[in-house]
This record gives structure tokens, C-alpha cells and sequence, in this order.
């Protein structure tokens, strides 16, 4: 009952206001803007174009390059939109708003960008003496910490790890103050992520077992920190702990009770089915195998 009263006022005042109203009275915020910094804006607009021109040039090799990527484009859109919209504007005035980017960099803009195997294209759209360069020397380190990253055990950690640490209220409070480390923190999850479901997605033949559990696993490490948030009844961030009203109309303990619950539904949901998919694919298999035995 609790948790869907927080809900139900939560998703009540992101309905009646856009615009965040300051404690006792005080003029009203201006509605959050579009960031438009050239450390977020560069990058993320020269990833598809790289990606477009490697495409042409791989097409022009194998007409199975022609295909595919469309599930790679569309995470760098949510991407986009999480990193650019007035969303990560928004999530400095709410904990709510700034798990709703989360959210989406975690459980859909990675997931759809670790769908396609696109390194090797990404590579073809590099300018000629830098993938010469990458494809040297330089490239064997890489591409040996991409494969240990990727290892389901691994990536279930790491990601685990990196949500935990960087929601510890002193590195929480710090991403919010320092623009440098508010970058790095979304670094860190976009890498842990996009990690964790390529292994879940690459799983070498007879691991769907351990990917069902991986995934489990990690449905409950992300719910039980959103569980905390959710039952928690003072706010743990000094920013947000310091409004009066958060930026969706909510007291900062109401606002971080509903970003805990966006974190622990979501995100259970969401791993919780993968890892019923996975479980089914292995039940299936071995069913399949023992059926071919008994003949």
C-alpha cells in the first residue's frame, strides 16, 4: 500500500505541473532546458555517423553488412534523448527524473545497442590511419579487457558494483556538483551495462543457465537498492535533501521513495524476464537432448 501511494502521488504530480515549485512560496523554476554541452553533444552525434559510413564501406564488401544496425541506432536515440532531452536537465531538480535516465541508458538504450555485434563496423568508419593504428598493437589489450568484461560472472559484478558505488550518497553528491563526474558516472553505467547484456546476449552454447542466473541475480541486487530507496523515509542526497519541493512537486523523501520504486520494479521486470527466457531456452534444450538420447 505504500508503495503504490507513493506511486499514485508521484505520477499525480508529474501530471498537474511540469514545472517544480520552490519551498514556502518562491518563484517557479524555469522548465529545464536541452543540455547541449559539446562534451555530450560531439561524441554521441559522430557515433552514427561513423556507424553509417563502416556500414557503407563493410556493404561494399559483404551484403550482410546492408542489413542490420537498426536495433544498434535506435539505443543511441533513447541514449540521445537521456543524455540531451530536458531529462538530464530535469534530473538535478529530481531524483525521480534522474532515475528515469538511468533507467533508460541501463535497461533500454544498451540493451538495444548490444543487440548487433557492431565493433567491426564501428571500425570501418574510422578515418583509415586510425583504424590501422587501432587495428595494430593497440588493439589486443582492448579487445582482451572487452572479452573479460564480457564474461557473464564478470559483467553481472561489475555492473553490480558500479550501480551500488556510485549511489553511495558521497559519489551520488559529488556527480551532482561536478559535471566531470556526473559524465564519468554515466560513463561507467553506460560500459557496465552495455557489458552485462552483450554476455547475456552472447552466451556461449550450454551457459544459458548461468546467464538465467546472472540475470536473477541482478534483479535482486538493483531491486534491493531500490527497495532501500523506496522504504527509506529521509533522503539520502544533500542536494536533493536541501529542497523544499523537488522538481516533479514531491518532498525529497516522497521523490526518492518513487525513484526507488522506478529502480526496483522496472529493473526487476526487466531482468527478471530475461532470465525466464534464458531458463525456458535451457529447459528446452535439455529436454531436446535427453528426448535425442532416449531414441
Amino acid at each position: 500500500m505504500l508503495r503504490l501511494r507513493i506511486l499514485a502521488l508521484g505520477l499525480a504530480s508529474m501530471a498537474a505541473s511540469g514545472q517544480a515549485s520552490a519551498h514556502g512560496g518562491q518563484e517557479h523554476q524555469a522548465a529545464p532546458g536541452w543540455t547541449l554541452d559539446p562534451w555530450i553533444v560531439i561524441p554521441l552525434a559522430l557515433v552514427p555517423i561513423i556507424f553509417l559510413v563502416g556500414r557503407q564501406r563493410l556493404a561494399r564488401r559483404s551484403k550482410v553488412a546492408r542489413a542490420g544496425g537498426g536495433w544498434f541506432l535506435a539505443g543511441w536515440l533513447v541514449l540521445t534523448i537521456a543524455l540531451v532531452s530536458p531529462l538530464h536537465e530535469g534530473g538535478e531538480r529530481s531524483f525521480t527524473v534522474h532515475m528515469v535516465e538511468h533507467e533508460l541508458i541501463m535497461l533500454v538504450a544498451t540493451l538495444m545497442m548490444s543487440t548487433t555485434a557492431v565493433g567491426a563496423i564501428l571500425a570501418w568508419g574510422l578515418p583509415n590511419g586510425l583504424r590501422q593504428v587501432l587495428g595494430g598493437r593497440w588493439r589486443t589489450p582492448f579487445s582482451a579487457l572487452w572479452r573479460r568484461l564480457t564474461e557473464p560472472i564478470t559483467a553481472t559484478i561489475v555492473q553490480a558494483l558500479a550501480l551500488w558505488v556510485w549511489h553511495a550518497p558521497a559519489l551520488f553528491d559529488r556527480a551532482l556538483q561536478s559535471p566531470g563526474w556526473h559524465a564519468a558516472q554515466h560513463l561507467s553505467f553506460m560500459v557496465a551495462s552495455l557489458a552485462f547484456w552483450r554476455a547475456m546476449l552472447d552466451l556461449r552454447q550450454g551457459r544459458d543457465l548461468l546467464g538465467a542466473v546472472c540475470l536473477f541475480l541482478t534483479s535482486l541486487v538493483e531491486g534491493a537498492l531500490g527497495a532501500l530507496m523506496a522504504l527509506s523515509s529521509s533522503a539520502w542526497y544533500a542536494r536533493y535533501a536541501a529542497m523544499g519541493l523537488t522538481g516533479i512537486g514531491l518532498d525529497p523523501a516522497s521523490d526518492q521513495q518513487l525513484a526507488g520504486l522506478l529502480m526496483w520494479i522496472p529493473g526487476g521486470l526487466v531482468h527478471g524476464a530475461a532470465a525466464l527466457v534464458l531458463l525456458h531456452r535451457w529447459l528446452s534444450k535439455s529436454a531436446e537432448r535427453h528426448a535425442f538420447s532416449a531414441e
